[in-house]
């Protein structure tokens, strides 16, 4: 028996508890893993929570990523005894996830813990640090480069935009941070390498098509008029980086940033991000991330915290990352 958080829906409500499970009741897979930790993202908050249209058959087993060891494998790839991390794949939505003792998925959807990281760390990056890489990737690719000028984090208060504010200041890029809460949250900020905080009303407003020319790139997780905005300020040739729809799934603006500036508009998916990519980015977020990152942004909490967590998540109550110890 091993202890999970199940989510179940009554009456349209979803309920979420810790309870107690058998190898017999986890879905099938390649791959059985003793989980170590999970870590608690924003699809988490919507599912947890019931906010969102995230999960569609009940019961399940949150928890989009989780990180721990190999205790039966019919793949091979990987052996009893191996340290593994895994991110996406609908895992936690669709199938059980990592907010469990264990785990049973199948082998693709795994990845070797990389050198110099542990099950702990990993989660503490997480899908939100692995969403972050690859956008200041995708920017980098572009040919956004540090002297460009300076690159705009939205909901950098949040996972993905604080581990993408630490990577881009580690870089080198002058980084301009965008919060909801920069009276609770600036210093922060400014200590994981924001050179700038501005307040997220600024990006809020109803805007012009085209505005003054500002940034050099962007990383968005909030989407609808703050991705609007920023876009009609960025500069001639670069580039945005969008993973996030914090502020909603809508984009009202023009095609004018595109055609008058030559905007790029760089679209980021984690959950189904091929091998070759997923590891380049893990090994690199790793490579990169201070010590000072996992000491300052982030949290670590039990199952039973985990509701309480998801409900302020979603509310934009949470700074950093939550890291869930299984």
């Amino acid at each position: 028996m091993f202890n999970a958080l199940v989510l179940t829906q009554h009456d349209k409500q979803t309920q979420a508890e810790v309870r107690q499970l058998s190898l017999s009741d986890l879905p099938e897979g390649d791959v059985l893993v003793d989980v170590s930790y999970s870590s608690l993202n924003y699809k988490d908050g919507l599912a947890v929570t019931g906010l969102g249209k995230i999960i569609r058959q009940f019961p399940m087993v949150p928890g989009i990523d989780f990180a721990g060891v190999v205790s039966e494998s019919a793949d091979p790839r990987y052996k009893v005894g191996d340290e593994v991390i895994l991110t996406g794949w609908g895992v936690g939505e669709n199938h059980w996830g990592g907010m469990a003792q264990k785990a049973r998925v199948k082998a693709d959807w795994l990845v070797p813990m990389p050198k110099g990281c542990d099950a702990a760390k990993a989660m503490m990056i997480g899908t939100a640090g692995l969403t972050a890489m690859l956008c200041v990737q995708a920017l980098q690719q572009a040919g956004v480069k540090p002297d460009a000028g300076d690159i705009l984090v939205t909901g950098a208060s949040g996972g993905v935009g604080s581990v993408a504010v630490t990577l881009l200041a580690q870089l080198g890029y002058r980084v301009v941070a965008s919060s909801g809460r920069v009276e609770v949250n600036g210093e922060l900020l400014k200590q994981l390498g924001a050179s700038d905080v501005i307040d997220r009303s600024e990006l809020e407003q109803e805007g012009r098509p085209l505005d003054k020319q500002r940034w050099a790139g962007v990383v968005d997780t909030v989407g609808n008029k703050v991705l609007a905005n920023a876009l009609s300020q960025i500069n001639y040739g670069g580039s945005a980086a969008i993973c996030g729809l914090a502020g909603g799934f809508a984009l009202p603006t023009t095609v004018m940033p595109f055609i008058l500036r030559g905007v790029n508009l760089l679209g980021v998916d984690s959950v189904s991000c091929p091998y070759e990519k997923r590891m380049s980015a893990w090994e690199q977020v790793i490579s990169l991330l201070p010590d000072s990152f996992y000491e300052q942004a982030c949290q670590t909490v039990s199952l039973e915290a985990v509701p309480e967590c998801a409900a302020n998540i979603v509310k934009g109550k949470v700074t950093g990352r939550i890291l869930v110890k299984v």
